[in-house]
């Protein structure tokens, strides 16, 4: 069985990218599959989400420098959950200029013939379209878009759509894309609008599980501790527990809600 690599991406801020990748991480560990996070988003969210706020932790940017194996930045954080954060040297790595090897295959360079012990990758990206969002495009297989209901990100999304087809085209090979709704507020009109539009234009790919906006959700990272640590009995930890379901069996929506 070889490990999946899943880029958690949408080039809009505040879509629920870093609470999508802790949360179905952590749930998706729980369920018993071995789990690594990889913080390539240089605010190093990710890890401070998860508890891990030390400073000068070398991380991902290391593995991508050849300065050290992946391997070694792993930190364990959960059972069967381990993390590599971002690292400090993340961000001057948007900035490389030209080297020897291609700048968009360091991250791809760094996994290779690695954590082949693990069942799932995930690749939390910052809220951009450079070098970073790239690397991890041409690093993963599969794409998992955290979408918020309303207008300015459906216009984010046909861009995203966009980016991720030139990709396809250049790679020649295709994405297992996936969507999933999170901040949805169900008694908003809006909310409902969008995710019907999103039916239309992606059937079947949107995972059957929304992910409703509350307030326990934005407070769990000032604790270092997902939704299923900080209240595991509430409804976000509930939903969090039937996204990871959704995702490992494939559970998707179909025609309008």
């Amino acid at each position: 069985m070889t490990v999946r690599i899943v880029a958690i991406i949408n080039q809009k801020g505040g879509v629920g990218k870093t609470t999508t990748t802790a949360n179905l991480c952590h749930a998706i560990a729980e369920s018993g599959s071995k789990v690594v996070a990889i913080d390539l988003d240089p605010q190093g969210h990710l890890a401070v989400s998860l508890g891990v706020t030390a400073q000068n932790i070398g991380g991902i940017d290391e593995a991508m420098l050849k300065q050290k194996t992946v391997q070694q930045q792993l930190i364990p954080v959960r059972d069967n959950l381990q993390l590599i954060t971002a690292g400090a040297k993340l961000k001057e790595i948007e900035h490389l200029v030209a080297s020897n090897s291609p700048r968009g295959v360091l991250l791809k360079n760094a996994l290779h013939g690695t954590l082949s012990d693990q069942d799932f990758v995930f690749i939390d990206c910052p809220p951009s379209s450079g070098l970073l969002v790239a690397n991890a495009l041409i690093a993963a297989d599969e794409i998992l878009i955290p979408m918020t209901s309303d207008f300015l990100a459906l216009q984010g999304l046909s861009h995203l759509m966009g980016t991720v087809k030139r990709f396809e085209k250049a790679l020649q090979r295709k994405y297992k894309t996936l969507l999933v709704m999170s901040r949805y507020a169900p008694n908003r009109r809006i909310s409902v609008q969008v995710l019907n539009v999103l039916l239309t234009h992606f059937p079947g790919q949107i995972l059957a599980t929304v992910i409703r906006e509350t307030a326990l959700l934005a407070e769990c990272p000032s604790f270092g501790k997902t939704i299923l640590e900080y209240s595991p009995k509430s409804r976000s930890a509930r939903d969090f527990r039937k996204l990871a379901d959704d995702f490992l069996e494939d559970r998707v929506m179909y025609g309008n809600k």
